[in-house]
Protein backbone atom coordinates (compact mmCIF):
# COMPACT_ATOMS: atom_id res chain seq x y z
CA UNK A 1 0.00 0.00 0.00
CA UNK A 2 1.45 3.34 -1.11
CA UNK A 3 2.10 5.46 1.81
CA UNK A 4 1.21 8.99 2.49
CA UNK A 5 3.72 11.92 1.16
CA UNK A 6 3.20 13.95 4.78
CA UNK A 7 0.84 13.16 7.73
CA UNK A 8 2.18 10.48 9.67
CA UNK A 9 3.53 10.56 13.30
CA UNK A 10 6.28 12.13 14.25
CA UNK A 11 8.23 15.21 14.24
CA UNK A 12 9.72 15.44 10.74
CA UNK A 13 5.86 15.47 9.34
CA UNK A 14 4.96 18.20 11.65
CA UNK A 15 5.79 20.53 8.85
CA UNK A 16 2.85 23.06 9.64
CA UNK A 17 -0.02 22.95 11.81
CA UNK A 18 -3.19 21.29 10.56
CA UNK A 19 -5.85 24.27 10.22
CA UNK A 20 -9.39 23.39 11.97
CA UNK A 21 -11.35 22.13 8.85
CA UNK A 22 -13.98 24.46 8.10
CA UNK A 23 -17.88 23.75 8.66
CA UNK A 24 -19.70 22.25 5.41
CA UNK A 25 -21.78 25.25 4.73
CA UNK A 26 -18.78 27.81 5.54
CA UNK A 27 -16.73 25.26 3.00
CA UNK A 28 -18.91 24.98 0.07
CA UNK A 29 -19.43 28.96 0.02
CA UNK A 30 -15.82 29.82 0.28
CA UNK A 31 -15.25 26.92 -2.05
CA UNK A 32 -16.90 28.21 -4.95
CA UNK A 33 -15.78 31.45 -5.08
CA UNK A 34 -12.47 30.29 -4.84
CA UNK A 35 -12.44 27.88 -7.60
CA UNK A 36 -14.07 30.49 -9.85
CA UNK A 37 -11.21 32.87 -9.55
CA UNK A 38 -8.92 30.10 -9.88
CA UNK A 39 -11.00 28.30 -13.28
CA UNK A 40 -10.95 31.93 -14.88
CA UNK A 41 -6.83 32.97 -14.26
CA UNK A 42 -5.98 29.39 -15.04
CA UNK A 43 -8.30 29.44 -18.16
CA UNK A 44 -6.20 32.83 -19.11
CA UNK A 45 -3.05 31.23 -18.77
CA UNK A 46 -3.49 27.80 -20.70
CA UNK A 47 -5.52 30.19 -23.55
CA UNK A 48 -1.25 30.23 -24.32
CA UNK A 49 -1.72 26.27 -24.37
CA UNK A 50 -4.31 26.47 -27.39
CA UNK A 51 -1.94 28.37 -29.38
CA UNK A 52 1.17 26.05 -28.55
CA UNK A 53 -1.24 22.97 -30.31
CA UNK A 54 -2.31 24.76 -33.02
CA UNK A 55 0.96 26.24 -33.49
CA UNK A 56 2.52 22.61 -33.33
CA UNK A 57 0.19 21.25 -35.93
CA UNK A 58 0.06 23.99 -38.66
CA UNK A 59 2.23 22.25 -40.82
CA UNK A 60 -0.29 19.23 -41.55
CA UNK A 61 -2.77 21.16 -44.02
CA UNK A 62 0.13 23.89 -45.14
CA UNK A 63 2.59 21.51 -46.45
CA UNK A 64 0.63 19.55 -48.76
CA UNK A 65 -0.43 23.01 -50.06
CA UNK A 66 2.48 24.60 -50.36
CA UNK A 67 4.26 21.13 -51.75
CA UNK A 68 1.53 22.27 -54.92
CA UNK A 69 2.02 25.80 -55.00
CA UNK A 70 2.40 27.47 -58.28
CA UNK A 71 4.73 30.41 -56.59
CA UNK A 72 7.99 28.84 -57.09
CA UNK A 73 9.51 31.05 -54.12
CA UNK A 74 6.80 28.80 -51.93
CA UNK A 75 6.92 25.77 -53.54
CA UNK A 76 8.36 23.16 -51.03
CA UNK A 77 10.67 20.30 -51.65
CA UNK A 78 10.31 17.45 -49.31
CA UNK A 79 13.46 18.47 -47.24
CA UNK A 80 12.69 22.00 -47.04
CA UNK A 81 8.77 20.67 -46.12
CA UNK A 82 10.84 18.49 -43.50
CA UNK A 83 12.69 21.41 -42.11
CA UNK A 84 9.66 23.45 -41.95
CA UNK A 85 7.89 21.04 -39.67
CA UNK A 86 10.81 19.79 -37.64
CA UNK A 87 12.51 24.03 -37.07
CA UNK A 88 9.29 24.09 -34.53
CA UNK A 89 10.76 21.94 -32.35
CA UNK A 90 14.27 24.09 -32.42
CA UNK A 91 12.21 27.34 -31.52
CA UNK A 92 10.42 25.52 -28.76
CA UNK A 93 14.13 24.07 -27.29
CA UNK A 94 15.35 27.73 -26.98
CA UNK A 95 11.98 28.51 -25.66
CA UNK A 96 12.29 26.33 -22.59
CA UNK A 97 16.26 27.65 -22.48
CA UNK A 98 15.20 31.55 -22.15
CA UNK A 99 12.67 30.29 -19.79
CA UNK A 100 14.98 29.36 -17.32
CA UNK A 101 15.92 33.58 -17.08
CA UNK A 102 12.41 35.04 -17.81
CA UNK A 103 10.16 32.56 -15.42
CA UNK A 104 12.33 33.91 -12.33
CA UNK A 105 12.93 37.23 -13.73
CA UNK A 106 9.85 38.44 -15.41
CA UNK A 107 7.30 36.30 -13.07
CA UNK A 108 5.31 33.11 -14.37
CA UNK A 109 2.25 35.64 -15.55
CA UNK A 110 4.04 38.07 -17.69
CA UNK A 111 6.83 35.32 -18.91
CA UNK A 112 3.65 34.27 -20.18
CA UNK A 113 2.47 37.23 -21.65
CA UNK A 114 5.68 37.88 -23.19
CA UNK A 115 5.33 34.78 -25.24
CA UNK A 116 2.52 36.51 -27.31
CA UNK A 117 5.31 38.89 -29.17
CA UNK A 118 7.06 36.14 -30.64
CA UNK A 119 3.88 34.07 -31.41
CA UNK A 120 2.14 36.90 -33.04
CA UNK A 121 5.23 38.11 -34.99
CA UNK A 122 5.86 34.74 -36.63
CA UNK A 123 2.42 34.39 -37.54
CA UNK A 124 2.24 37.38 -39.28
CA UNK A 125 5.32 36.50 -41.13
CA UNK A 126 3.90 33.33 -41.91
CA UNK A 127 0.48 34.88 -42.90
CA UNK A 128 2.82 37.07 -45.19
CA UNK A 129 5.37 34.85 -46.42
CA UNK A 130 6.52 35.39 -49.81
CA UNK A 131 9.90 33.13 -49.32
CA UNK A 132 11.24 30.09 -47.57
CA UNK A 133 12.74 32.13 -44.80
CA UNK A 134 9.70 33.41 -43.73
CA UNK A 135 8.28 30.69 -43.12
CA UNK A 136 11.17 28.89 -41.13
CA UNK A 137 11.20 32.04 -39.04
CA UNK A 138 7.85 32.41 -38.61
CA UNK A 139 7.83 28.70 -37.30
CA UNK A 140 11.00 29.04 -35.23
CA UNK A 141 8.98 32.24 -33.49
CA UNK A 142 5.86 30.18 -32.42
CA UNK A 143 7.66 27.14 -31.73
CA UNK A 144 9.85 30.01 -29.24
CA UNK A 145 6.24 31.13 -27.70
CA UNK A 146 5.30 27.29 -27.10
CA UNK A 147 8.12 26.52 -25.21
CA UNK A 148 8.16 29.42 -23.31
CA UNK A 149 4.46 28.74 -22.45
CA UNK A 150 5.34 25.20 -21.99
CA UNK A 151 7.40 26.11 -19.02
CA UNK A 152 5.74 28.95 -17.23
CA UNK A 153 1.94 28.00 -17.70
CA UNK A 154 1.95 24.59 -15.63
CA UNK A 155 4.39 26.76 -13.07
CA UNK A 156 1.49 29.12 -12.92
CA UNK A 157 -1.23 27.16 -12.51
CA UNK A 158 0.08 24.77 -9.85
CA UNK A 159 1.26 28.02 -7.99
CA UNK A 160 -2.52 29.52 -7.87
CA UNK A 161 -3.94 26.35 -7.16
CA UNK A 162 -5.26 24.70 -4.04
CA UNK A 163 -4.31 21.44 -3.47
CA UNK A 164 -8.02 20.34 -3.95
CA UNK A 165 -8.10 21.19 -7.70
CA UNK A 166 -4.75 21.28 -8.46
CA UNK A 167 -4.51 17.93 -10.30
CA UNK A 168 -7.59 18.72 -12.29
CA UNK A 169 -6.13 22.45 -13.58
CA UNK A 170 -2.67 20.46 -13.59
CA UNK A 171 -4.16 18.60 -16.80
CA UNK A 172 -5.57 21.71 -18.67
CA UNK A 173 -2.65 22.96 -20.22
CA UNK A 174 -2.22 19.73 -21.96
CA UNK A 175 -5.88 19.22 -22.67
CA UNK A 176 -6.21 23.14 -24.08
CA UNK A 177 -3.09 22.09 -26.39
CA UNK A 178 -5.16 19.18 -27.52
CA UNK A 179 -7.95 21.24 -28.49
CA UNK A 180 -5.45 23.90 -30.07
CA UNK A 181 -4.69 21.25 -32.56
CA UNK A 182 -7.78 20.20 -33.15
CA UNK A 183 -9.33 23.34 -33.72
CA UNK A 184 -6.36 23.94 -36.70
CA UNK A 185 -7.26 20.54 -38.11
CA UNK A 186 -11.17 22.18 -38.00
CA UNK A 187 -10.07 25.29 -39.54
CA UNK A 188 -7.70 23.64 -41.92
CA UNK A 189 -11.14 22.43 -43.71
CA UNK A 190 -12.48 26.11 -44.28
CA UNK A 191 -9.50 28.39 -44.69
CA UNK A 192 -6.29 28.72 -47.04
CA UNK A 193 -3.11 28.30 -45.23
CA UNK A 194 -2.13 32.04 -44.89
CA UNK A 195 -5.66 32.79 -43.16
CA UNK A 196 -4.90 29.95 -40.83
CA UNK A 197 -1.88 32.31 -39.86
CA UNK A 198 -4.24 35.46 -39.18
CA UNK A 199 -6.44 32.90 -37.37
CA UNK A 200 -3.92 32.02 -34.76
CA UNK A 201 -3.41 35.61 -33.39
CA UNK A 202 -6.83 35.46 -31.96
CA UNK A 203 -5.71 33.11 -29.09
CA UNK A 204 -3.10 35.27 -28.56
CA UNK A 205 -4.59 38.66 -28.31
CA UNK A 206 -7.30 37.28 -26.26
CA UNK A 207 -4.88 35.31 -23.69
CA UNK A 208 -2.79 38.91 -23.35
CA UNK A 209 -6.07 40.61 -23.03
CA UNK A 210 -7.17 38.54 -20.13
CA UNK A 211 -3.65 37.81 -18.38
CA UNK A 212 -3.63 41.84 -17.31
CA UNK A 213 -6.51 41.06 -15.63
CA UNK A 214 -5.46 38.63 -13.19
CA UNK A 215 -2.84 38.61 -10.43
CA UNK A 216 1.17 37.05 -10.48
CA UNK A 217 1.53 34.10 -8.44
CA UNK A 218 1.30 34.49 -4.52
CA UNK A 219 4.69 32.39 -4.44
CA UNK A 220 6.56 34.89 -6.96
CA UNK A 221 5.82 37.70 -5.19
CA UNK A 222 6.48 36.18 -2.17
CA UNK A 223 10.10 35.11 -2.92
CA UNK A 224 10.73 38.39 -4.01
CA UNK A 225 9.74 40.01 -0.73
CA UNK A 226 6.13 41.78 -2.38
CA UNK A 227 4.69 40.49 0.87
CA UNK A 228 2.14 42.87 0.28
CA UNK A 229 1.16 42.11 -3.34
CA UNK A 230 1.25 38.36 -2.59
CA UNK A 231 -1.35 38.62 0.02
CA UNK A 232 -3.55 40.68 -1.95
CA UNK A 233 -3.06 38.27 -4.71
CA UNK A 234 -3.89 35.30 -2.39
CA UNK A 235 -6.95 36.88 -1.53
CA UNK A 236 -8.12 37.91 -5.07
CA UNK A 237 -7.81 33.85 -5.66
CA UNK A 238 -9.74 32.50 -2.60
CA UNK A 239 -12.16 35.07 -2.46
CA UNK A 240 -12.58 37.68 0.06
CA UNK A 241 -14.36 35.82 2.48
CA UNK A 242 -11.85 32.82 2.46
CA UNK A 243 -8.74 32.96 5.22
CA UNK A 244 -6.09 33.25 3.69
CA UNK A 245 -3.55 33.93 6.40
CA UNK A 246 -2.93 29.98 7.37
CA UNK A 247 -2.25 29.45 3.66
CA UNK A 248 -0.08 32.58 3.26
CA UNK A 249 1.90 31.62 6.27
CA UNK A 250 2.75 28.30 5.14
CA UNK A 251 4.37 29.78 1.99
CA UNK A 252 6.26 32.67 3.98
CA UNK A 253 7.70 29.47 5.79
CA UNK A 254 9.00 27.98 3.03
CA UNK A 255 10.53 30.97 1.58
CA UNK A 256 12.02 31.83 5.09
CA UNK A 257 13.15 28.22 5.42
CA UNK A 258 15.59 28.72 2.02
CA UNK A 259 18.93 28.85 3.42
CA UNK A 260 20.68 32.17 3.52
CA UNK A 261 22.31 32.58 0.73
CA UNK A 262 19.39 31.19 -1.40
CA UNK A 263 17.25 33.55 0.49
CA UNK A 264 18.65 36.46 -0.26
CA UNK A 265 19.71 35.68 -4.09
CA UNK A 266 15.71 34.79 -4.37
CA UNK A 267 14.87 38.45 -3.18
CA UNK A 268 17.55 40.21 -5.99
CA UNK A 269 16.22 37.70 -8.77
CA UNK A 270 19.89 36.23 -8.98
CA UNK A 271 20.19 33.05 -10.80
CA UNK A 272 20.29 29.77 -9.02
CA UNK A 273 23.98 29.30 -8.20
CA UNK A 274 25.88 25.61 -8.77
CA UNK A 275 26.73 25.42 -4.84
CA UNK A 276 22.98 25.74 -4.19
CA UNK A 277 21.80 23.09 -7.00
CA UNK A 278 24.24 20.33 -5.17
CA UNK A 279 21.92 20.49 -2.21
CA UNK A 280 20.37 17.16 -2.16
CA UNK A 281 16.60 19.04 -1.70
CA UNK A 282 17.59 20.35 -4.70
CA UNK A 283 18.95 18.08 -7.52
CA UNK A 284 16.78 15.18 -6.23
CA UNK A 285 13.25 16.44 -7.43
CA UNK A 286 14.93 17.92 -10.64
CA UNK A 287 16.64 15.35 -11.63
CA UNK A 288 13.20 13.17 -11.63
CA UNK A 289 11.38 16.11 -13.35
CA UNK A 290 14.14 15.93 -15.83
CA UNK A 291 14.04 11.65 -16.09
CA UNK A 292 10.17 12.15 -16.17
CA UNK A 293 10.51 14.65 -19.75
CA UNK A 294 13.42 12.57 -21.13
CA UNK A 295 11.27 9.18 -20.50
CA UNK A 296 7.92 10.65 -21.46
CA UNK A 297 9.60 11.82 -25.01
CA UNK A 298 11.33 8.07 -25.27
CA UNK A 299 7.89 6.73 -25.29
CA UNK A 300 7.53 8.08 -28.93
CA UNK A 301 4.86 10.31 -28.76
CA UNK A 302 6.40 12.90 -30.99
CA UNK A 303 7.24 11.26 -34.09
CA UNK A 304 3.98 8.99 -33.76
CA UNK A 305 2.07 12.01 -33.55
CA UNK A 306 4.19 14.13 -36.62
CA UNK A 307 3.75 10.44 -38.96
CA UNK A 308 0.51 9.38 -38.11
CA UNK A 309 -1.12 9.59 -41.04
CA UNK A 310 1.97 8.62 -43.18
CA UNK A 311 2.84 5.54 -40.74
CA UNK A 312 -1.52 4.79 -41.46
CA UNK A 313 -0.68 4.72 -45.52
CA UNK A 314 2.55 2.73 -44.78
CA UNK A 315 0.35 0.13 -42.94
CA UNK A 316 -2.76 -1.96 -43.64
CA UNK A 317 -5.52 -0.50 -42.47
CA UNK A 318 -9.55 -0.87 -43.39
CA UNK A 319 -10.22 2.98 -42.85
CA UNK A 320 -8.71 5.60 -45.09
CA UNK A 321 -5.58 7.24 -43.02
CA UNK A 322 -7.18 10.65 -42.98
CA UNK A 323 -10.00 9.15 -40.87
CA UNK A 324 -8.10 7.12 -38.98
CA UNK A 325 -6.01 10.23 -37.91
CA UNK A 326 -9.09 12.12 -37.43
CA UNK A 327 -10.77 9.99 -34.77
CA UNK A 328 -7.27 9.23 -33.01
CA UNK A 329 -7.13 12.74 -32.26
CA UNK A 330 -10.56 13.14 -30.61
CA UNK A 331 -9.37 9.48 -28.65
CA UNK A 332 -6.60 11.99 -27.24
CA UNK A 333 -8.85 14.90 -26.18
CA UNK A 334 -11.11 12.71 -24.41
CA UNK A 335 -8.50 11.12 -22.74
CA UNK A 336 -6.81 14.31 -21.46
CA UNK A 337 -10.49 15.16 -20.61
CA UNK A 338 -10.93 12.22 -18.33
CA UNK A 339 -7.26 11.76 -16.72
CA UNK A 340 -8.29 16.07 -15.50
CA UNK A 341 -11.73 14.43 -13.75
CA UNK A 342 -9.43 11.49 -12.60
CA UNK A 343 -6.21 13.19 -11.26
CA UNK A 344 -7.31 14.19 -7.56
CA UNK A 345 -9.13 10.90 -7.16
CA UNK A 346 -6.88 7.73 -7.89
CA UNK A 347 -3.63 9.91 -7.60
CA UNK A 348 -0.97 10.44 -10.07
CA UNK A 349 1.51 7.39 -9.33
CA UNK A 350 -1.84 4.76 -10.60
CA UNK A 351 -2.73 6.67 -13.80
CA UNK A 352 1.33 6.77 -14.67
CA UNK A 353 1.30 2.86 -14.02
CA UNK A 354 -1.65 2.95 -15.90
CA UNK A 355 -0.43 4.49 -19.19
CA UNK A 356 2.65 3.27 -19.11
CA UNK A 357 1.47 -0.53 -19.11
CA UNK A 358 -0.99 0.83 -21.93
CA UNK A 359 1.50 2.14 -24.03
CA UNK A 360 3.37 -0.84 -23.74
CA UNK A 361 0.91 -2.72 -24.95
CA UNK A 362 -0.03 -0.80 -28.07
CA UNK A 363 3.63 -0.19 -29.07
CA UNK A 364 4.45 -3.86 -28.97
CA UNK A 365 0.99 -4.29 -30.63
CA UNK A 366 2.10 -2.43 -33.66
CA UNK A 367 5.58 -3.95 -33.86
CA UNK A 368 4.25 -7.28 -33.88
CA UNK A 369 1.53 -6.28 -36.80
CA UNK A 370 4.31 -3.86 -38.75
CA UNK A 371 6.17 -7.31 -38.72
CA UNK A 372 3.83 -10.51 -39.20
CA UNK A 373 0.94 -8.79 -40.19
CA UNK A 374 -0.37 -7.99 -43.89
CA UNK A 375 0.93 -5.09 -46.13
CA UNK A 376 -0.19 -2.18 -47.33
CA UNK A 377 -2.11 -2.37 -50.84
CA UNK A 378 -1.35 1.03 -51.65
CA UNK A 379 1.62 2.49 -49.70
CA UNK A 380 2.49 6.03 -49.39
CA UNK A 381 5.92 6.06 -51.59
CA UNK A 382 6.27 9.96 -50.96
CA UNK A 383 6.85 9.40 -47.42
CA UNK A 384 9.44 6.51 -47.54
CA UNK A 385 7.88 5.13 -44.68
CA UNK A 386 6.57 1.98 -46.98
CA UNK A 387 10.05 0.45 -47.05
CA UNK A 388 10.36 -0.33 -43.84
CA UNK A 389 7.15 -1.54 -43.02
CA UNK A 390 8.30 -4.41 -45.71
CA UNK A 391 11.54 -5.06 -44.90
CA UNK A 392 12.66 -8.23 -44.12
CA UNK A 393 9.23 -9.89 -44.49
CA UNK A 394 7.08 -11.68 -46.39
CA UNK A 395 3.32 -10.77 -45.43
CA UNK A 396 0.11 -11.52 -47.06
CA UNK A 397 -1.83 -8.69 -48.64
CA UNK A 398 -4.54 -7.11 -46.71
CA UNK A 399 -8.28 -6.91 -48.25
CA UNK A 400 -10.08 -4.14 -47.56
CA UNK A 401 -12.55 -5.71 -45.63
CA UNK A 402 -10.35 -7.29 -43.25
CA UNK A 403 -10.77 -6.96 -39.98
CA UNK A 404 -7.51 -7.24 -38.65
CA UNK A 405 -6.62 -4.25 -40.40
CA UNK A 406 -8.19 -2.30 -37.45
CA UNK A 407 -5.13 -3.72 -35.35
CA UNK A 408 -2.88 -0.01 -36.53
CA UNK A 409 -5.93 2.08 -35.31
CA UNK A 410 -7.11 0.37 -32.37
CA UNK A 411 -3.77 -0.18 -31.23
CA UNK A 412 -2.91 3.81 -31.88
CA UNK A 413 -6.07 4.39 -30.08
CA UNK A 414 -4.74 2.27 -26.99
CA UNK A 415 -1.38 4.34 -26.94
CA UNK A 416 -2.46 7.99 -27.05
CA UNK A 417 -5.17 7.37 -24.63
CA UNK A 418 -2.73 5.55 -22.68
CA UNK A 419 -0.37 8.75 -22.57
CA UNK A 420 -3.03 11.14 -22.64
CA UNK A 421 -3.96 10.05 -19.08
CA UNK A 422 -0.43 9.98 -17.69
CA UNK A 423 2.55 10.52 -19.16
CA UNK A 424 1.12 13.17 -21.40
CA UNK A 425 -0.54 15.31 -18.80
CA UNK A 426 1.58 14.15 -15.27
CA UNK A 427 4.54 14.70 -16.27
CA UNK A 428 4.01 18.52 -16.78
CA UNK A 429 1.81 18.25 -13.40
CA UNK A 430 4.33 16.83 -11.41
CA UNK A 431 7.64 18.86 -12.61
CA UNK A 432 5.10 21.77 -11.37
CA UNK A 433 4.61 20.36 -8.54
CA UNK A 434 8.02 18.77 -7.43
CA UNK A 435 10.14 21.52 -8.32
CA UNK A 436 11.88 24.05 -4.89
CA UNK A 437 10.57 27.29 -4.94
CA UNK A 438 14.06 28.63 -5.79
CA UNK A 439 14.56 26.32 -8.22
CA UNK A 440 11.11 26.14 -10.06
CA UNK A 441 11.93 28.99 -12.68
CA UNK A 442 15.24 27.70 -13.91
CA UNK A 443 14.55 24.07 -13.85
CA UNK A 444 10.97 23.93 -15.30
CA UNK A 445 13.01 25.92 -18.79
CA UNK A 446 15.52 23.12 -18.32
CA UNK A 447 12.71 20.68 -18.75
CA UNK A 448 11.19 22.08 -21.61
CA UNK A 449 14.69 22.05 -23.42
CA UNK A 450 15.66 18.47 -22.54
CA UNK A 451 12.15 17.59 -23.87
CA UNK A 452 11.90 19.33 -26.86
CA UNK A 453 15.57 18.94 -27.95
CA UNK A 454 14.92 14.67 -27.44
CA UNK A 455 11.54 15.22 -29.65
CA UNK A 456 13.55 17.39 -32.42
CA UNK A 457 16.53 13.68 -32.11
CA UNK A 458 13.43 11.28 -32.32
CA UNK A 459 11.59 13.14 -34.92
CA UNK A 460 14.47 13.36 -37.12
CA UNK A 461 15.86 9.68 -36.90
CA UNK A 462 12.37 8.19 -37.44
CA UNK A 463 12.33 8.11 -40.99
CA UNK A 464 16.36 6.98 -41.29
CA UNK A 465 15.82 4.43 -39.04
CA UNK A 466 12.44 3.33 -40.29
CA UNK A 467 14.32 3.37 -43.73
CA UNK A 468 17.62 1.57 -41.79
CA UNK A 469 15.65 -1.19 -39.94
CA UNK A 470 11.80 -1.43 -40.95
CA UNK A 471 8.55 0.28 -39.87
CA UNK A 472 8.62 -2.53 -36.50
CA UNK A 473 12.11 -1.35 -34.96
CA UNK A 474 11.24 2.02 -33.69
CA UNK A 475 7.83 0.30 -32.22
CA UNK A 476 9.86 -2.21 -30.07
CA UNK A 477 12.49 0.54 -29.14
CA UNK A 478 9.33 2.56 -27.48
CA UNK A 479 7.85 -0.80 -25.87
CA UNK A 480 11.06 -1.29 -23.92
CA UNK A 481 11.27 2.48 -22.71
CA UNK A 482 7.59 2.21 -21.53
CA UNK A 483 8.80 -0.82 -19.59
CA UNK A 484 11.66 1.39 -18.13
CA UNK A 485 8.52 4.20 -17.15
CA UNK A 486 7.12 1.90 -14.83
CA UNK A 487 10.37 0.43 -13.20
CA UNK A 488 10.92 4.71 -12.70
CA UNK A 489 7.52 5.46 -11.75
CA UNK A 490 7.37 2.55 -9.19
CA UNK A 491 10.54 3.44 -7.66
CA UNK A 492 11.16 7.21 -8.11
CA UNK A 493 8.30 8.94 -8.48
CA UNK A 494 6.45 10.56 -5.62
CA UNK A 495 2.55 10.55 -4.90
CA UNK A 496 1.59 14.05 -5.02
CA UNK A 497 -2.26 13.76 -4.42
CA UNK A 498 -3.99 16.50 -2.03
CA UNK A 499 -0.78 17.82 -0.75
CA UNK A 500 0.58 21.54 -1.26
CA UNK A 501 2.99 22.52 -2.47
CA UNK A 502 5.29 23.74 0.87
CA UNK A 503 4.69 20.41 2.19
CA UNK A 504 6.10 18.91 -0.70
CA UNK A 505 9.15 20.86 -0.42
CA UNK A 506 9.21 20.20 3.31
CA UNK A 507 9.39 16.55 2.64
CA UNK A 508 12.23 16.93 0.11
CA UNK A 509 14.28 18.65 2.87
CA UNK A 510 13.69 15.88 5.33
CA UNK A 511 14.53 13.02 2.86
CA UNK A 512 12.83 10.45 4.36
CA UNK A 513 12.57 7.20 2.35
CA UNK A 514 9.29 6.07 2.73
CA UNK A 515 8.22 9.21 0.13
CA UNK A 516 9.24 7.11 -2.31
CA UNK A 517 7.26 4.00 -1.52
Amino acid sequence: MQEPLLGAEGRDYDTFPEKPPPSPGERTRVGVLQNKRVFLATFAAVLGNFSFGYALVYTSPVIPALEQSLDPDLNLTKTQASWFGSVFTLGAAAGGLSAMVLNDLLGRKLSIMFSAVPSAAGYALMAGAHGLWMLLLGRMLTGFAGGLTAACIPVYVSEIAPPSVRGALGATPQLMAVFGSLSLYALGLLLPWRWLAVAGEGPVLVMVLLLSCMPNSPRFLLSKGRDTEALQALAWLRGADADTRWEFEQIQDTVQRQPPAAAASCLQSSPLSWAEARDPHMYRPIVIALLMRFLQQLTGITPILVYLQSIFDSTAVLLPPKDDAAIVGAVRLLSVLIAALTMDLAGRKVLLFVSAAGMFAANLTLGLYVHFGPKSLAPNSTVGLERAALAGTEQPLATPTSYLTLVPLLATMLFIMGYAMGWGPITWLLMSEILPLRARGVASGLCVLVSWLTAFALTKSFLLVTNAFGLQAPFFFFAAVCLVNLAFTGCCVPETKGRSLEQIESFFRTGRRSFLR
